[in-house]
């Protein structure tokens, strides 16, 4: 797995730099998940586990469950930085690693091709609603491609209207996977669409 920043030319090289999450970078996550993990205790598991062994590690034990994680050598996102302070994440990887994607009616396999998956995203709060999503979609797009992935897909929010607040939109807007240049390829739910970028 690559230990370099993303070579994407798309990404502002401002102070910009977003890197895999390696075990060297750990503390970084920690430092911008902060006490709560991100949300509730989550430390982006939601997505890796069965809902009763989220709910009995949730805190410390998805902490564990996740640097053990990245401490075996599998990378399970991206990490954003502006001049060294960590300001955003996103969890990119097989979709297979993400087990609750197939127990879900909404979410469940378009086809039988192998796809990367998109599945959250976290951004410091004065980082937020400036466009740092589409960054990191970006960054996933050419992280999936360097890992020879064909398909990345994601499984943004389209609220119905106005705003919502930050934790219910974890897995991005529809506005922002549009705009790195993502298609709607099928909508079980009015307000959760799949979406497909192919990197071929």
């Amino acid at each position: 797995m690559p230990k370099t920043p993303i070579d994407n030319n798309s990404i502002p090289t401002q102070g910009l730099t977003i890197c895999p999450l390696t075990p060297d970078r750990w503390t970084d996550l920690e430092t911008l998940f902060g006490a709560r993990g991100a949300y509730g205790g989550c430390w982006c598991m939601w997505w890796r586990l069965k809902r009763s062994e989220f709910d009995q590690q949730r805190g410390e034990g998805n902490r564990l469950a996740l640097k053990s994680i990245v401490e075996s050598g599998e990378v399970p996102g991206l990490l954003a930085f502006i001049e060294h302070q960590p300001v955003g994440w996103c969890s990119v990887a097989p979709r297979d690693a993400f087990s609750a994607l197939d127990r879900s009616r909404v979410l469940a396999r378009v086809d039988e091709q192998p796809v990367w998956s998109i599945v959250c995203f976290y951004i410091s709060k004065p980082y937020r609603r400036q466009g740092m999503t589409v960054k990191l979609l970006q960054a996933a797009i050419e992280y999936a491609r360097q890992q020879g992935a064909h398909i990345l897909e994601g499984y943004p929010n389209e609220p119905k209207k106005g705003s919502q607040p930050d934790p219910f939109v974890y897995t991005g807007l529809v506005s922002a996977f549009r705009k790195a240049g993502f298609t709607e390829v099928l909508r079980r739910s009015e307000t959760r669409p799949i979406m497909r970028y192919n990197l071929d």
